[in-house]
């Protein structure tokens, strides 16, 4: 497995947190059964971190977003979001154009084609 479908899963499970609010303990310990010990390590840092800074995070996505009603962002759109800051925040190893790209690429692959341009402003925003 790759980074990138690591990256994919991760995605999966935080998208899943958005809607539930709940800590999934044997879902993530289903996708992580087969993978490596790196990819396994990635996806349960960046889950576990996601929802203990949930509140920062979305914080920060409301505030890079004002041009744009919060409550109207898809749920795809804000997991990735979700994900893409904590990579950047919290992972100094993931640089942040690798985050940004891997986002946009997941938003291509799952999300409307405007979110993609969406998530580029948000995350642009951020980096200033």
């Amino acid at each position: 497995m790759s980074r990138r479908d690591a990256r994919d899963v991760a995605f999966k499970l935080v998208f899943e947190y958005t809607f539930s609010g709940e800590e999934k303990r044997e879902v993530v310990e289903e996708y992580i059964a087969g993978m490596d010990a790196d990819d396994a390590s990635y996806v349960n840092e960046v889950y576990y971190g996601v929802i203990s800074h949930y509140e920062e995070l979305s914080q920060k996505i409301a505030e890079t977003s004002e041009n744009f009603a919060f409550d109207r962002v898809f749920k795809v759109d804000f997991a990735l979001l979700l994900l893409s800051l904590y990579e950047i925040l919290y992972i100094n190893s993931i640089p942040f154009k690798v985050s940004a790209n891997e986002a946009l690429n997941l938003a291509k692959k799952y999300s409307s084609e405007k979110s993609a341009s969406f998530i580029n402003g948000v995350l642009s925003k951020f980096a200033r």
